[in-house]
């Protein structure tokens, strides 16, 4: 409830005093003081003591007093008036001001009253309690407002506590990792050592055996020479008919000397196609990407979060309008775009999956992962139906022959394997790059396997021989990613420096230089008619390349580094994978 202020009641009171009852008391005057000294100021007499002091041996120092004001008592009018504006009585002021002048004005009011001082400390006294209680009031404002910057420190303290163990737990989990790792990559040593100890003797002995195979063949050949010289010399018949019995002889040894060695052959192995397919968009007009048709380019129409870990690769369905995405989260999904809708999602790998492709018709889809496996999952059986583990790093992509039943994969041993799909074994291995195989396309329609390596080169192998037919040169940084176009007649690749090449197939030479530095150039995708090229940036930006124009254009969208990017068959949409788990279709 409010206070009611205090009420206060004047009165006048009038006191008698008789003047003889008043003593006074008389005050003596010193007549001794001179005039110079009666003259003398204050500031002086003090300086004076304090001068006699100190050479009394007193160090006592006089302060001067300071001026004190003396409040003068208020009127009673004056009081009426301040109190009535107070409180904004202004109707009850102009009533007392007339009322109040007319009695002045008649002389009814010859000696005004002052105020009591009890009624003028009890004033103060109200307003200092208003003054402490509206500062009561801020410092508890104030308390309020330090409690809960508090509690929001606290709260910091204790994230941040806490993140900082999941991180040590993190790293400890890590160098276990590492330790482990180590102990695994040298259990490996001892026997690599001795696989390349038995190649190398296996080639000595292949050596040793050519040259062999060419000495017993010029032997027959100059048995023959002798034969037929001594034929000529000898005219019996039954010269003759031996001689014909040691040309049946050496005729046998020539075959048997030059027969090749049979190799193993698995009664389930796919026969390599000896002829290059025909490539049906060769001399085609193939559909233009919008963002050379449509004014303004591609612009972002959906984007959702597709797994809970950094997308690293991104597939296209052949056929419809579906994508893969993998993840470093060991699962692959399937999605609908450009609606974003999930339709599938494969576990089975133990670790990060850095690849995957979709068999030429669609019905399966392989992916490579960190746990050095490459698995095959057939869609209508829902489940993984083939597993190949021959390498012994993690493996970093894959793709299918044009055929269907070749898969080829790429891996940080330094090698590229082939795997037969309907033996399920490998078929070959493809060695020569000194550093990890980062990733790897097949030249469209043709038994060509283009490899990309962190040793800088690119080499293009023959999968019937297993031999490397040509090695392209020109990049200063490791390689991240190649891709062919519809056509087949060029390959674009890019490096960790950001640095995009485009080649010509036919003549095996350096057509155009781009930079993107200094982010690191993640994947390169040519659209279905060649003419524009999509380069996934590490700045979270897809670059979109127009070749004959040399114009670029930035998509900007993603928070983190975008990992791939593919246009559809008929360029209307391009979707883009990025680290920060999302997916973003751009129309």
């Amino acid at each position: 409830m409010p206070t009611q202020d205090p009420i206060y009641y004047i009165e006048k009171v009038e006191i008698e005093e008789d003047a003889e009852s008043v003593d006074y008391e008389e005050v003596k005057f010193d007549d001794d003081v001179s005039d110079s000294e009666a003259e003398e100021d204050l500031e002086t007499a003090l300086r004076s003591m304090q001068q006699n002091l100190q050479s009394e041996g007193l160090h006592e120092v006089v302060e001067i007093p300071k001026a004190t004001v003396t409040r003068r008592p208020e009127v009673v009018d004056d009081f009426i008036r301040n109190f009535l504006i107070r409180y904004k009585m202004t109707r009850t002021l102009d009533a007392f001001q007339r009322e109040w002048y007319e009695l002045q004005t008649r002389g009814g009011l010859e000696n005004p009253e002052l105020v009591p001082d009890c009624y003028v400390q009890n004033e103060e006294l109200e307003n200092r309690v208003k003054f402490l209680q509206r500062e009561i009031e801020k410092m508890g404002r104030s308390v309020n407002k330090a409690g809960t910057q508090f509690i929001k420190m606290k709260k910091e303290r204790d994230y941040h506590r806490m993140h900082h163990r999941r991180i040590v737990q993190e790293k400890e989990k890590l160098f276990s990792d590492i330790r482990r790792l180590k102990k695994h990559y040298q259990s490996y040593e001892p026997a690599l050592e001795e696989l390349k100890n038995k190649y190398e003797t296996a080639m000595r002995e292949k050596m040793l055996t050519k040259i062999e195979c060419e000495k017993n063949i010029s032997k027959i050949s100059n048995l023959t020479t002798t034969l037929s010289n001594y034929e000529t010399a000898r005219a019996s018949a039954n010269e003759v008919t031996m001689t014909r019995v040691k040309e049946v002889e050496l005729d046998e040894i020539v075959q048997k000397a030059e027969q090749p060695k049979k190799t193993f052959v698995h009664p389930k192995d796919s026969a390599i196609p000896i002829e290059p397919g025909v490539n049906p968009d060769l001399n085609t007009s193939l559909p233009v990407a919008c963002h050379l048709t449509k004014p303004g380019g591609y612009h972002q129409q959906h984007s959702f979060k597709a797994h809970d870990l950094a997308i690293s690769n991104v597939a296209l369905h052949p056929m419809r309008d579906v994508i893969a995405t993998v993840s470093d989260d060991t699962t692959w999904k399937m999605w609908s775009v450009p609606d974003g809708e999930l339709l599938l999602t494969g576990r089975g790998h133990t670790m990060w999956i850095g690849g995957c492709d979709f068999h030429p018709q669609g019905t399966k889809i392989a992916t490579g992962s960190g746990d050095t496996s490459v698995k095959v999952w057939d869609f209508s059986e829902g489940e993984c139906v083939a597993t190949f583990n021959d390498h012994s790093h993690p493996v970093w992509g894959v793709a299918w022959h044009h055929s269907g039943n070749f898969l080829a994969s790429c891996s940080m041993d330094n090698s590229s394997k082939l795997f037969d799909v309907i033996s399920e074994r490998c078929r070959c291995t493809f060695r020569g790059h000194s550093d990890s195989v980062n990733s790897l396309t097949f030249l469209p329609y043709s038994n060509i396997l283009c490899t990309c390596s962190a040793d800088k080169t690119i080499s293009m192998w023959d999968i019937r021989t297993g031999l490397c037919a040509q090695t392209l040169y020109g990049h200063v940084n490791a390689i991240n990613n190649i891709n062919f176009n519809t056509q087949g007649t060029a390959i674009a690749s890019c490096d960790a420096y950001g640095i995009v090449k485009i080649w010509d197939v036919r003549q095996v030479v350096e057509i155009e230089t781009y930079d993107f530095e200094p982010h690191p150039a993640n994947s390169v995708r040519f659209d279905t008619s060649g003419a524009c090229l999509a380069v996934a940036s590490n700045d979270g930006s897809v670059k979109m390349l127009e070749i004959e124009k040399n114009k670029i254009t930035e998509l900007a969208g993603h928070e983190d580094g975008v990992q791939g990017a593919l246009f559809n068959r008929n360029g209307e949409m391009l979707v883009s994978v990025s680290s920060d788990t999302t997916v973003k279709i751009w129309s």
